[in-house]
This record gives structure tokens, sequence and C-alpha cells, in this order.
């Protein structure tokens, strides 16, 4: 048994009923010889007893495990040829005593064990030997004797080596091959050594075992340098084993150089990852590839620029493109390492995902190794547990639901099932290894006193006119040239798109090759102050959150005296590092204006980390392409606001009546998706045409922009806001309920009241509000919209007092008619928007003068739908409000006609429109 002490109570269950066997029926044994006692040659045997405790202290240790292994296996063979039962067994157990006894002094349970072990082994080797059944099978007595030596070497090895399997938690047919199997012939000599005394002393005398002291010195010394030959070979493999971690440690700390942030992630990522792969019973060799592959998978981002590592924010396509590189390059790396355990194949495929979704060969489950899935959870499960400096680090409860969540589509559920039993114990096991290990961080700020230049001399930064000095004319000219094409390339790429994002994009990448930057900041003008348009390098967080006003800061200054500014401080920009949590890196800044056609339409500015690091050369470049880029930006802002209104309104800022459409039906496939309530309101404001006539449309247009930011200020922020046309307006609510609508309706209506006080100065207008909700008052857009506006004029005509109630309802609407004045031959086209039975409302940009008669003609196809009418109010450049004449019966059914032709024609066109939207 082990020769390291071993108490019963550490022994496992399966170990102690393994034990208690062997020791039962070695007592057997025991009590079987001592009742049965018999003795061929008294003097024989005492001298066989003797030369077996003398050869039992020459014993060996065996190599890979805490037992030994001694020469008195020949005397037992020898007693089972020559002695008695009882006679052989004593001398088996005594000499196993001496050998369990000498040097250490093991407790009992392991004496015990050695003693009964080696009764059983004896017992059935003089059994196999002198049993009538294996004589008649074996007739050959020299034959049988080997029968019987393998049949003790099998029965005390195999209990020796099950009871070690079993306490120090090794495989049973590793021992057996590498700690016994190699004395597996010694024992075969030992049974042809013995048959030879054997015969010795039937031809001469039993004084003849005398002899055999010299043979067993010679099998012990044998043994000895065997096994020293093992020793040697073992203490070569361990020293390798030691190199190859050395080197794993080494390259783990250049890790750590690359990237400060993430100084316990490599050993907490160790921690996590062995013991996952204990859980999951990997084999030796995987083990050894997890410990290093956890040490150094992410050695490929040295190949990775250090800006790309350290950002503080999320990569773009072209960062996220050369960060996976990361893994390829570090299994490249580590190939020329030559493992001996296969760590490459875990660092190549520790970004695969067991979906197949993963990166670099798009591996999928039991393809990607074992150690790579392990490793991708474990990282995972780390990247999120601890501080980075784009994000702070989140609750370890948190990140095993989230990991829990990727299981069986970015991870292995076997593995992810370990981490959940176990997370927590692996975190006190982490917590407690940072504790007592001492990771002092590599000496990259020291600085070093001595040496005064390179060998090769120092860089030369100037550029100077004239023979004999640092640059010659031909590197001037060259320059020269390269920067005209660089200037010309760039103003073919600045006129090739009218997208702002797209065009500041492709500016800043062409920029870098002229003058050099850290960080660049593209501020677009908005009314008083500058706001990012396009920002891209280091801390473009902290530009992209910057709100600056005209004249204040860096850039603020350069906008407002339109004026540059060379090597300024980045740090005076407001709001840049008023919060303690932000930091930066930048130490100059070079800023010019951007002019354009109506003035200074935004701020050039570039920030580099070194102090004064712009020079002249790099102001005049910028001066250069400055206009060049300031009618970029301008086009691109105008595209950019006719593009917006053709959705916005252009008054109020907020939606208009075909966004709203759009909105609403996403909003309901959403409702019909998660089976959830929508609510639509519907406001309609009264008075409002006392304060056109009374108080003039400028201040009517006042009203409707307060009451439209009011509006989208107290409205939730998933809500959508629209103006559907003239005064009314529309709330979308999703999830609104019917209490909390009523709530709304009210502060609606008093929002209402005071944009009409605040311009007017007395409550001169009110609100009319419909409600309608989903799916019990409709839907479709269509069909709730409707009901709303069914409700609001319900309500509307409930309070008379108010002087512009409307007699008809009126309906939305988008087409083409023609306007046939009095005193003009030729027709005016128009947008008709709204019609009611009294009345409608035409966008048109033809200038019509109040009361003017007019013929309205809807179906310009035929000319069959018409209606005659007078213009009620215009909104130069803008339409006309025209009113109907009266109508008499036939008249009336006219305009039913007009009314289906224009609900039907709004309708194809509003099909059309969606269907160009979904190709």
């Amino acid at each position: 048994m082990s020769a390291q002490s071993q108490s019963w109570k550490n022994l496992t269950l399966r170990a102690q009923l393994f034990v208690g066997f062997v020791v039962t029926v070695g007592t057997g044994v025991l009590l079987f010889g001592a009742i049965h006692q018999s003795s061929k040659n008294i003097a024989e045997f005492i001298c066989y007893l003797g030369i077996a405790v003398l050869a039992s202290r020459m014993k060996v240790n065996l190599p890979g495990i805490t037992g030994t292994m001694s020469v008195n296996f020949l005397f037992v063979l020898l007693g089972v040829l020559e002695l008695s039962f009882s006679e052989t067994l004593i001398l088996g157990c005594v000499s196993i005593l001496v050998q369990s006894l000498y040097p250490d002094r093991p407790n009992a349970i392991q004496v015990t064990f050695n003693v009964c072990a080696g009764a059983l082994s004896t017992a059935l080797a003089y059994f196999v030997y002198h049993h009538p059944f294996f004589n008649l099978l074996v007739d050959s007595r020299p034959l049988l004797l080997g029968v019987a030596a393998c049949t003790y070497f099998i029965a005390n090895t195999g209990s020796i080596a099950t009871v070690i399997s079993l306490t120090e938690g090794k495989q049973l047919t590793k021992i057996l091959v590498d700690c016994y199997f190699w004395s597996f012939p010694y024992y075969l000599v030992g049974a042809g050594i013995a048959g030879v005394i054997g015969w010795f002393n039937q031809n001469f005398y039993w004084e003849t075992s005398l002899l055999l002291v010299p043979v067993i010195y010679v099998i012990y010394r044998s043994y000895r340098l065997y096994l020293g030959k093992l020793e040697d070979e073992k203490r070569h493999v361990e020293e390798m084993a030691s190199l190859h971690l050395r080197t794993i440690e080494a390259l783990a700390l250049a890790i750590e150089a690359k990237d400060q942030t993430t100084h316990d992630h490599l050993q907490r990522v160790r921690i996590y990852a062995v013991e996952v792969a204990k859980e999951l019973g990997v084999t030796d060799d995987e083990m050894q590839a997890v410990h290093a592959a956890a040490l150094l998978h992410d050695i490929g981002k040295l190949a990775v620029p250090e800006h790309i590592i350290s950002k503080p924010g999320r990569l773009t396509l072209e960062e996220f493109e050369k960060m996976k590189i990361h893994p390829v390059v570090g299994a490249e790396i580590l190939q020329r390492v030559r493992f001996p355990y296969p760590v490459v194949p875990i660092v190549r495929a520790h970004h695969e995902k067991w979906d197949g979704s993963g990166y670099p060969a798009g591996l999928k489950g039991t393809e990607i190794p074992i150690g790579a899935r392990i490793l991708s959870a474990v990282d995972f499960l780390d990247a999120l547990a601890s501080d980075r400096q784009y994000r702070r680090a989140l609750p370890l409860d948190e990140v095993m639901q989230r990991l829990a969540a990727e299981s069986g589509k970015s991870f292995d559920p076997k593995v992810v099932d370990v981490l959940k039993r176990r997370y927590l114990s692996l975190e006190k096991l982490a917590l407690a290894q940072f504790g007592r290990e001492e990771n002092p961080l590599l000496s990259t700020e020291v600085k070093v006193e001595r040496g005064l230049a390179p060998a090769a001399g120092f860089e030369n930064i100037s550029v100077k006119d004239g023979t004999g000095h640092e640059a010659t004319f031909l590197s001037s000219i060259a320059a020269a040239r390269q920067e005209a094409q660089t200037l010309f390339e760039l103003s073919q790429d600045l006129g090739a798109s009218l997208s702002l994002v797209e065009t500041l994009s492709v500016f800043s990448v062409k920029l870098r090759s002229l003058v050099p930057y850290d960080a660049i900041a593209i501020y677009v003008r908005r009314n008083d102050e500058l706001v990012p348009g396009y920002v891209n390098g280091d801390n473009f967080r902290l530009f992209s959150s910057l709100r600056i006003p005209m004249g204040q800061g860096l850039s603020g200054w350069v906008a407002h005296n339109r004026k540059p500014i060379v090597n300024g401080n980045p740090s005076v920009e407001p709001g840049y590092l008023n919060d303690p949590s932000k930091f930066s890196t930048l130490r100059s800044a070079l800023a010019i204006p951007l002019e354009g056609v109506a003035g200074v339409i935004g701020v050039l500015a570039l920030y580099r980390s070194e102090r004064d690091a712009f020079t002249s050369d790099n102001l005049r470049i910028l001066l250069a392409i400055s206009s060049k880029m300031a009618l970029a930006i301008e086009n691109a802002l105008k595209y950019q606001q006719a593009e917006n209104s053709a959705t916005t309104d252009y008054l109020t800022g907020l939606p208009n009546a075909r966004s709203l459409f759009l909105q609403l039906d996403r909003e309901l496939a959403r409702c019909k998706r998660d089976s959830t309530t929508l609510t639509v309101m519907v406001g309609d404001m009264d008075g409002f045409k006392q304060i056109n006539d009374r108080f003039g449309h400028l201040e009517g247009n006042r009203v409707l922009r307060l009451f439209a930011q009011a509006l989208k200020d107290t409205c939730r922020e998933y809500d959508y806001v629209a103006r559907m046309g003239g005064d009314e307006f529309v709330v979308i609510a999703p999830g609104l309920p019917p209490d909390a609508a009523v709530k709304k309706a009210y502060q609606l209506r008093e929002l209402a009241k005071q944009a009409g006080f605040e311009v007017c100065a007395e409550e001169i207008l009110s609100l009319s509000v419909g409600q309608a909700i989903y799916p019990t008052d409709g839907q479709d857009a269509e069909g709730l919209l409707a009901e709303a506006d069914r409700r609001m004029y319900v309500e509307k005509q409930q309070q008379p007092s108010r002087k512009n109630r409307r007699l008809y309802a009126r309906m939305k609407c988008r087409i083409t008619i023609e306007l046939h004045p009095e005193a003009e031959a030729a027709p005016i086209f128009g947008n008709l928007i709204d019609i009611s039975m009294g009345g409608c409302y035409v966008e048109t940009s033809a200038i019509l003068t109040p009361g003017t008669n007019l013929k309205l003609v809807f179906s310009i196809d035929d000319g069959k739908l018409h209606a005659d009418g007078t213009v009620a109010r215009i909104h130069p450049g803008s339409g006309v409000a025209i009113q109907f004449k009266e109508l008499n019966r036939d008249d009336k059914v006219t305009m039913h006609r007009i009314l289906e032709f224009a609900q039907n024609s709004t309708a194809l066109y509003d099909n059309r429109y969606y269907e160009k939207l979904n190709r």
C-alpha cells in the first residue's frame, strides 16, 4: 500500500470496501495456515527466513507512485517449491512486514493490508503449484513453477495497484503499465532461479541455497540501476515540462504587458478552465493543453494594434476584421513551440461557437476541441465579470444568466452545466488564488537615465530647404507629388456621395495619410451649438457626447471667430473632462472652421497624444481642402434635410401622416405577435382658426410648435407622436391602460390650453380628443384612426360653446386635382390632402385671393367628378382652404361620390408605395 500515511477516514468508500475485502480474505488465509501448521526441515526454513528478511530491506521506490518493491518474492517462490504451506506463508508475511516497517513507520491499516495481500498472493501461488488439478493440467514442474510465479505477480501487484488507484485517484491500467509490468520478467527469472536452487537441493543439500545471497544482491543492483534510469528520464521530462511552463508564463506576461486592463484575466481563466476540465474528465494531455491554452489563448493579440485592443467602445467592422486574426496568429506562434500536448488546436478554435457561427473556421458541435469549448465559455464569463475600459463588471449571477442563455448556441451545454453548478466555488477559488499570488506590473513606465542616443541616430523630423540639409530636393518633389495626388483623390471622393456619414468617413480615412492623427472629430453646426457629425479614433465616446456652444471651448472658439487653432488643448472643450470617470491621453489639437455658402457649418478637429504634434504644413493641407469639405458637408446636410422632409412635418419637426401610417402598421404587427394592446389618440384643436384670424398665421404656427414640443416631451420614450395635418395630432401609445389613457387625454387638453395662453395671453384654445384601442375598436390602421377621429368629433359636437366646431367630418387623402379660377383659362394643379362635405384643403404654390370662385376637378382623366367652391383662406406658398358652395340633394350625391373617389385613390397610391418598400 502507499507509503504515505493514509488514515481509514480519508479513504473513499470504494477503497474502504476493497481494503476490507483483502484484509478479511488475508486474515482467513493466515488462520488457515496457523491451524494447519507443518514443517519439512526447520533449519532450512529458518535459513530461508533470515535471507528473506535481509532481502526485504533491499527495496526500491516505484516510479510515479508512493510505493516500494523488494526481491523477497524470490524466497516466496523458493518456499512454494521447498517448504510447507504454513512455512511459506510465514516467510512471505514476515518479509513483507519487514519491507513495510523499514525505514518508514506506516500506520496500522497500511501494514495490515500489505501483510494480508502478501498472504493472499502467497496462498494462491502455493495453491496453483501443489493442487492436483493444476498438476494434471500442466505436467511440467518448471512450467508449473512459472505459472505459480505469474499468479503471485498478478495477485500481489494487482491488489497493491488497485488500492493505490483508489486512494491516489490514478488510473489502474496506467499504474500497472508504468510501475509494475516492467518487473514481470524479473518474476520469471526469479522462478527460474528458484527452480535451479530446488534442483540443487534435490541432488545435493539445502545448504547450497546460501549461494543465493550474491544472486540476490545482483538482482537488487539491477533493480536499482534500472529504476535509476527511470528516475533520470522522469527528471528530464519534468525539467522539460517546467521549461514549457516557464515559457508559457513568459508569453503570458508578454500578453499582460500588451493589455494591462486584463491583468488578472489569464490567471482567472486558467483556474476556471482547469477545474471545469477536471469535472468533464478530460485526459492528462488535454488537461495540460487546457492549462497552457488558458494562459496563452490571447497571445495572437500581439499582432492586433493596441488602440483596437484598448478601445473604450464597440469595434468598427474594419477593427473587428483585424481583431479576428488573433486566434490564427496565436496558433501560428505556438506551433513553433512544439508542445507535447494539443495546445495549438485549442488556441485556434477558442472563438468558435457551438452552432457554427464562430470564427475563424466555423466549426460547430463536437468538431470544436473540448479544450476550446471549455475556454470559450470561461473566457466569456470572465470578460463580463471583469472591469474593462468600455464598461464596468457585471454581477456574477447576471453573467451566469447570459451564459446560460447562450447554451446550445455559442457554448457547449455540458460546459455551461458545470459552470452553473460550480461557478460560486470556482470564484472563491480564483479569489483565494489572487490573494496568494503576487502579480507586479511590468516596468513599462520606468524612465531609463542612461543612453543619450540610438546607434543609428535620431529621426530627422524637420524638412529644410537647400543642398546638404536633412532632406534632398528629390524627396521634397516626391512628397509634393504624393500630396497633390492624395488631395486630388480626396476631392474626388468628397463629391461621390450625398450621405453625411459616408462622406465624413471617407474623408477621415483619406486624411490620415496626409495629416496623421490619433482621433478625429467633425462637428456640425446645429443652431447655436456644435454637435459631433463624425468621430473616430481614441476616446471617441468622449467626443461623441459633446455639445459645444458657439464661442466656448476650442472648437466653439474656432467656429465663432472663423480662425484655426494649432496645437490647442483638447481638455478645454465644454463637458470633455468634467466627468471624473472619464480620462484622456490626447494632448494636442488642430481645429479649422468649415465655411459654406451660408457661413460656418462646422469645425474639423484632429487630436494627437503628443504635445505640439501638429505643424504648419498640417494646417496648410487642412486649409487647402476645407472649402471642398465644407461644400460636401453642406450638400449632404441639404440632402439629409430633403430626405427627412418626406417623412417629417416641416413646421413642428414631428412625423407626418405618411410616417404615422407606416409606424402604426409596424406597431400593430408587433401587437399581433405579442398579443398586446395599442391606444391611438387623435386630438384636434378648437379655436385655432380664431388664433389665425385674430393674431395671424405666424402666431398660429408658433402655437403648433409649442404644443408639438410639449406633446413630445410629456409622452413616454416609446410613444409615437405625429401631426396629421393642420391642427390635428395623433399619439400612438403601446400598452397604455384605459384609465391611464383618460388621464393622458386630460393632460393633452391642458397642454393645448397652455400653448394657446402663452401665445395669445387668453384661454382661446382647447383640444378635442378621441381614443381607439386595438383590438377592441379596430384591427388595422385605417379602422383605428377612423374610430378615434369619430369619437373626437363626437366630443367636439358635445361642446356647443366652441364657435369653430366643424359641421362635417374630415377625411385625410392625397390625390392630384385641377383648380379652375373664374378669371384664368389655364388650370392650376394641386394636392388634395383634406376634404369634407363642407370644404377641402389643397396644397399648391399658386397665389389665390380669398373669395375667388373656382371649379375643382377631382377626376382629371374624364373630368366627371367636380365641384364649385370659394377660397376661404390662403397660406402663401403652402396651400389654400376652399369652402364648397351650398349643396342640394343632387350635389350631395355627387359629393359622396367625390369622397369615395378620394378615399379609393389614396388607398391605391398608398398600396403602391408599401409594395415598393417591401421589395
